[in-house]
């Protein structure tokens, strides 16, 4: 379920204090405070995302120690057509015929 931002709305209209509540994606929006009764409004926040993918990040994630943890096997392409195991089990060698 995600975390909605609200805030109260004052007398002029203007933004409140901010709260957050759990709320189902299909229940409506609050229109009055769950524990004050004052008015509110749904406000946006910036979203919680993954920081941006990066180079470092990836080669981590396919390192020979990374696969080998998660029970991978990497080859390594030697020539035409031939692959040699770099980490994990499974032949020493692949040849295509």
């Amino acid at each position: 379920m995600p975390i909605y931002l609200y805030e109260v709305v004052r007398p002029d209209g203007s933004g409140g204090e901010p709260f957050e509540v759990l709320q189902k994606m299909a229940d409506a929006p609050l229109t009055k405070h769950p524990e004050t009764g004052e008015q509110v409004r749904r406000v946006f926040g910036e979203p919680n995302a993954p920081r941006a993918w990066t180079d470092t990040q990836g080669k981590a994630a396919v390192s020979d120690k990374n696969l080998a943890q998660k029970g991978f096997t990497k080859y390594v392409k030697t020539g035409d057509g031939n692959y040699e195991k770099a980490v994990g089990t499974g032949p020493k060698e692949i040849r295509r015929k």
